[in-house]
This record gives structure tokens, C-alpha cells and sequence, in this order.
């Protein structure tokens, strides 16, 4: 797979889960992440969510680095 086709692939599923993002906003807080609100400021602290992306990305980038034949 060259870098170009790679890219667009990539394009793309942002696209996809920009629609899910929009269409299902309640995944934007999770349980676990800290939402601290005061007078005038909130402060919002994604740690579940974060911890979830760094999975799916490790699952996602790992399947690409052995479809393009991994470590020679």
C-alpha cells in the first residue's frame, strides 16, 4: 500500500468517526473522566476517553504495521 492510498484510508475513517462523534455526542464524556466546574470556569479531564483512544489507536496501528509486512 503506498502512502497516498494510506492517507486517503486514514481521511477517511477520521470522516467515519466524526459522523459517529456527531450522531452519538454522549461519547464525548465518559464515566471516569473529571469535569470540575466552579464560578465562571470549568475544567474537563478526559482520562477514560483517553485511555480508550490510545487502545483503539494501538489495535489500529498495529493491524496497519503488519498489513505492510511489519518489522523486516
Amino acid at each position: 500500500m503506498k502512502v497516498a492510498d494510506m492517507l486517503i484510508v486514514v481521511g477517511l475513517l477520521l470522516i467515519i468517526l466524526g459522523l459517529v462523534w456527531k450522531a452519538f455526542p454522549m461519547l464525548g464524556r465518559l464515566p471516569g473522566d473529571i469535569v470540575i466546574k466552579g464560578d465562571g470556569y470549568s475544567i474537563y479531564i478526559p482520562i477514560v476517553s483517553s485511555i480508550i483512544v490510545s487502545v483503539l489507536l494501538t489495535v489500529v496501528l498495529n493491524i496497519i504495521i503488519r498489513l505492510l509486512g511489519g518489522s523486516r
